[in-house]
């Protein structure tokens, strides 16, 4: 375990600052703070607090990450970032303090790709992924299902939403129902208590011309809400519970029903499910139902490591260390719209004469006459 590379990771893509330490499959420190109840008045994440609260959160909850795994800063072998897909602002913040500290410290920087993270996680719960991997990835921007041959430089998208996300339907139905933001976890809750059959919600483009592995929950939303709507102006009861029900029935029959059929369309013998809503009840319960009666091995993390979590960066930072891949460059940009494709960003390759000799140390594109400029601030922060 001593020979694994110690990586630490910082996720800032949407409304958590989330720090998580590890070495190798071995997670040591998940670190998060949360600016959730800030935005839950305004019934949605507000860009501009989210960056607010990263930038407040981000160096607390970094020492606090370290603390926790028992590792001095200078320990590490890399520092990884999310550089994108997600808010720009909050983006930002999380790549400039990743530049900053590896920087400061002397480390490779490895600015990678959000949703490749989420499917990386895994191996922190149950070891290497098998290759291929077919990742069902679904939360409140994102439902994707990816097959990744390489999970840090080969990923490739089958299909994705047309509209809403499923978190974003959830979110969405939960307001309607007035459970407050955010909504998947407050759905999912009273959906434990009503009859997922009581109501016939529509499943979007599952007809046979449809296409197979994309995903539209705008529909599913729409008519949740119109049922909702026609109940209230005939002066009857709304049963929550049966509407919560029915309408997560929905959306898990959709998002299974597919990635068993992308399986079995590869030739892939196992699913991973990633992503916030990940962490629905009903949604780990029929994937497993579904896989078992396919010949399908599935692999879910725990709740936690389904959610936005600086360990799931982490890992993917240490599988790109473990693997040789090359650091990005201090010109690393926060790429809103990154595309799975893309699992990190390396750098250039240096220009003769620049960084040679400190490819590791410093990243690619790094040059000697820069590194006096800093040498008393790393002895000053990291020398102690």
């Amino acid at each position: 375990m001593a020979d694994e590379p110690l990586v630490l990771g910082i996720e800032t893509s949407c409304d958590e600052t989330g720090v998580g330490v590890v070495r190798g499959h071995t997670l040591l420190a998940d670190a998060v703070a949360s600016s959730v109840d800030d935005h839950a008045r305004y019934g949605g994440v507000v860009p501009e607090i989210a960056s607010r609260a990263h930038l407040e959160a981000m160096v607390p909850t970094i020492e606090r990450a370290l603390r926790e795994a028992g590792v001095a800063a200078t320990d590490l072998d890399g520092i990884a970032v999310t550089a994108g897909p997600g808010l720009a602002g909050a983006l930002l913040v999380g790549v400039s303090a990743a530049k900053a500290y590896a920087y400061a410290l002397g480390k490779p920087l490895y600015g990678v790709n959000h949703l490749a993270s989420h499917i990386c996680v895994d191996q922190l719960e149950h070891g290497a992924l098998p290759e291929p991997t077919m990742a069902l990835l679904v939360s409140g921007g994102h439902s994707s299902l990816l097959l990744a041959p390489d999970i840090t430089t080969d990923v490739r998208p089958l299909g994705s939403t047309i509209d809403d996300a499923a978190g974003e339907a959830f979110d969405k139905v939960a307001r309607v129902l007035g459970l407050g933001f955010p909504g998947g976890p407050v759905v999912d809750r009273r959906a434990r208590e009503g009859d997922r059959d009581a109501i016939a919600f529509p499943r979007g483009l599952t007809g046979p011309r449809d296409a197979p592995y994309d995903f539209s929950f705008s529909g599913l939303k729409t008519a949740v809400a119109r049922w909702i709507e026609a109940r209230r102006r005939a002066g009857e009861e709304v049963p929550v519970d049966d509407v919560a029900a029915s309408f997560q029935e929905a959306v898990a029959d959709v998002l299974t029903r597919k990635a068993v059929r992308a399986c079995r369309d590869e030739g892939v013998d196992h699913l991973m499910i990633g992503g916030g809503v990940a962490a629905n009840s009903r949604l780990r319960a029929l994937a497993a139902d579904r896989c078992a009666a396919a010949g399908i091995t599935l692999r879910v993390p725990r709740p936690k490591l389904c959610t936005d979590n600086g360990a799931m960066v982490a890992a993917l930072g240490a599988e790109m260390v473990a693997r040789g891949r090359p650091a990005s460059g201090w010109d690393l940009p926060a790429d809103s719209s990154l595309p799975v494709t893309e699992p990190h960003i390396p750098g250039a390759a240096p220009e003769h004469g620049e960084g040679e000799g400190h490819g590791d140390a410093h990243g690619p594109g790094h040059g000697h006459h820069h590194d006096h400029v800093h040498e008393l601030s790393r002895k000053n922060l990291y020398d102690a």
